[in-house]
């Protein structure tokens, strides 16, 4: 087991200068177009008790670039779980990995995080199906580039990389038997047309 970053360092060379330098502090003109396009991002969390990392989407925009050091991201509805949220509160800090379909490289954030109910921020989302309870606020601290090579590995974007929805059970189905119900599963077309009451 590695104990230090001693250790690891033993086995791994010094990143590149050009892996270094391209960390920013703020939002450059990239960065910022990067979050316009992005329909789709995952928000990594933790507290004293854990870690979460929770997928957000909406058309390309959905995520409002205030300044080149503040991001505002409207809460949709969902689960009620409120895990993401509830680690913001408790840690005061997120990570954000905004993907673009087709385009291999993504976007990593890291900075300060809290949760709103200023009626200012509210008001961005104003034009949304169902205005948002609170928003999250980031505050950039980190802002890099990341490169293709996991994209290009997975060759996720890829037609020979899509699968029928069909070689997993449907949702109702696995969440049916993790949880022990009894009766019949929703259907996935149940279970859509749910969804799209939120969406």
């Amino acid at each position: 087991m590695i104990r230090t970053t001693e250790e690891l360092y033993q086995l791994y060379p010094e990143p590149k200068e050009r892996a270094l330098k391209k960390q920013l502090s703020r939002l450059d003109r990239h960065c910022q177009r990067f979050i316009e396009l992005s329909p789709f991002v995952v928000i990594a969390t933790g507290n004293a008790s854990g870690f979460d990392a929770s997928p957000r989407g909406g058309e390309p925009g959905f995520i409002k670039v205030v300044d080149d050091l503040t991001l505002v991201i409207q809460d949709s509805p969902g689960n009620n779980r409120l895990d993401s949220l509830k680690n913001i509160v408790e840690s005061g800090q997120a990570g954000l990995l905004f993907l673009i379909p087709g385009i291999d490289e993504t976007l990593r954030i890291n900075g300060a995080a809290h949760v709103s109910v200023d009626e200012e921020k509210l008001q961005l989302f104003a034009s949304e199906k169902r205005a948002p309870k609170v928003v999250i606020e980031v505050t950039v601290e980190e802002a890099y580039l990341h490169c293709a090579k996991a994209f290009m590995r997975s060759k996720l974007w890829a037609d020979e990389s899509r699968r029928e929805r069909s070689v997993l059970p449907t949702m109702g189905q696995m969440i049916h038997e993790q949880i022990g119900r009894s009766g019949s599963p929703e259907s996935q077309e149940e279970m859509l047309a749910r969804y799209a009451q939120d969406i």
